[in-house]
């Protein structure tokens, strides 16, 4: 195995978005899809109320835990079913995951946000956060919470690092549930569809970053500003609250790293003591927070994407409000 390739973007080469490769599409990202307000498959909530729950196959029933989702819940995962099958998100796996992840999101996170008004409630736009606490629950507590939180429900498509994305099992139940490698191509083709996409700038530095870096945000990466200019796509900075502390980092045997080809190696308060056991995260209280979106793309439109120095001052301005948001937050 390669070393591990940095998490996300930079050097972003500049040109026309992808086409599709020959015999498939982009890790299931249809860049000719028709743009959302042709989606026929974007249904709003107010059309669904005193409709039936999600349609189900012949002979299938309602398992254990959707029994205990609320009407409004169930009616969540049926507005994106369809939308999920044309997108290379498996509409079996959303469903099957979505009261896990709900039971987290309730029961072991707890989490509340605010700033939800700032979402789109359609086209493309870039929602850029802070990362940390090892395993992404942050990035699922987030996609979660975006599809909680918009109507028509909206599901933000993470980029997730190459290695994570070319692990076995993981990368492939990430990708049933429509996140996506973190390439120029499939960043470029899901702005282009009108999707929204969740990124972490800082990417591993995040995730690694010691509990003396508690609630810092790293530098960002450049890559997601150029491609937002490029697609004329707002940025909206969220504020991730909590996953600092899910699974504070003593140590990182930077020696042992390399020679596991890993990322990171940490000593926890409780991993490798406990074994595998060890990786769970605390049972932290999130806060996410969003802010109000920049429109770089209105005063500078595509060209300047490529200009370096103007896209690195825009990435340390929304690096900047991603801090605030999380400070605030706190």
């Amino acid at each position: 195995m390669s070393e591990t390739p940095p998490v996300l973007l930079d050097g972003l080469a500049a040109g026309e978005l992808p086409t599709a490769p020959p015999g498939g599409l982009l890790l299931g990202v249809d860049p000719f899809a028709p743009p959302p307000g042709d989606d026929p498959f974007l249904v709003r909530l107010d059309a669904l109320r005193g409709a039936p729950g999600p349609p189900l196959a012949d002979g299938q029933a309602l398992g254990l835990l959707e029994r205990l989702l609320d009407d409004s819940e169930r009616k969540r995962v049926a507005a994106l079913a369809d939308l999920a099958e044309r997108h290379g998100l498996s509409a079996g796996a959303l469903r099957a995951a979505f009261p896990w992840f709900l039971a987290l999101y309730r029961g072991w996170f707890r989490v509340r946000s605010r700033g939800a008004e700032h979402l789109p409630a359609a086209g493309a736009a870039v929602l850029a956060g802070n990362h940390a606490g090892l395993l992404p629950f942050d990035g699922a507590m987030t996609v979660l919470d975006v599809l909680m939180h918009t109507d028509p429900p909206r599901l933000a498509r993470a980029v997730v690092d190459r290695w994570a994305a070319g692990l076995p099992v993981v990368g492939a139940f990430l990708a049933r549930l429509g996140q996506v490698e973190a390439t120029p191509e499939n960043f470029a083709a899901l702005l282009a569809e009108g999707r929204l996409v969740l990124v972490f700038p800082e990417g591993m530095d995040g995730m690694r970053k010691p509990v003396t870096q508690r609630y810092r945000v790293q530098r960002f990466h450049t890559g997601f500003v150029a491609q937002a200019l490029r697609a004329r796509a707002p940025i909206v900075p969220v504020a991730i609250a909590g996953s600092d502390d899910q699974a504070p980092i003593l140590l990182d045997v930077k020696p042992l790293a390399r020679l596991l080809r890993l990322p990171v190696a940490p000593v926890t308060p409780t991993f490798p003591w406990l074994g595998p056991l060890g990786l769970l995260p605390y049972p932290v209280r999130y806060r996410i927070a969003y802010g109000e979106p920049f429109h770089f793309h209105e005063r500078f439109g595509p060209e300047g994407a490529e200009d370096p120095r103007l896209v690195r001052s825009l990435a340390d301005q929304v690096r900047r409000s991603v801090q605030r948001l999380l400070d605030r937050s706190r």
